[in-house]
């Protein structure tokens, strides 16, 4: 039988026993996770790089506690610049995972936008409370396995978050 992470319709199936796992970039936004020794690998994919970023942000945030739980009472403006696309995604999830543990918040719904190297983005959700299940806690992005890529029309962006 196969498990789904993530977002209903935004994830890879993951099959238990052999650990294969679908997780390549399909032409829609998706959002999925590969297997690491110690932490956890994210993938974003979406038709722009920016929704890339979007939906890596919601893997991240869809190992804390499942998104479709999260009501959008609250929005958070983050901007940063990086002038590299890898760099960014790094500081883009290091920037939302400060805030929500500044402000006591989990979010789940993203809007990036950059041009050329400054990023301005939204992130929306609400303050941490009782009926939110919790799950893991992610420290941070690492360079680990870092990368930023188009192929075809798809944008990818993965890399390794701490545990």
């Amino acid at each position: 039988m196969e498990e789904q992470r993530g977002n209903p319709g935004e994830v890879a199936w993951i099959r238990p026993g052999d650990g294969s796992k679908d997780n390549s970039c399909m032409p829609t936004q998706t959002s999925s996770y590969f297997e690491h020794d110690a932490d956890i690998g994210i993938i974003g994919c979406g038709n722009t790089l920016e929704q890339a970023f979007e939906t890596a942000a919601q893997a991240v945030f869809g190992i804390v506690t499942p998104l479709d739980k999260v009501q959008l009472h609250t929005s958070v403006k983050i901007e940063f610049e990086e002038s590299d696309f890898e760099l960014a995604l790094v500081t883009w999830l290091n920037l939302l995972l400060g805030k929500a543990r500044e402000l006591g918040m989990v979010f789940s719904r993203f809007h990036v936008r950059h041009r050329e190297n400054l990023w301005s983005a939204e992130a929306l959700g609400e303050k941490w409370h009782e009926g939110l299940e919790r799950g893991v806690e992610v420290k941070g992005a690492t360079l680990t396995m870092l990368s930023v890529k188009q192929t075809g029309a798809m944008w990818e962006a993965r890399c390794i978050v701490d545990v």
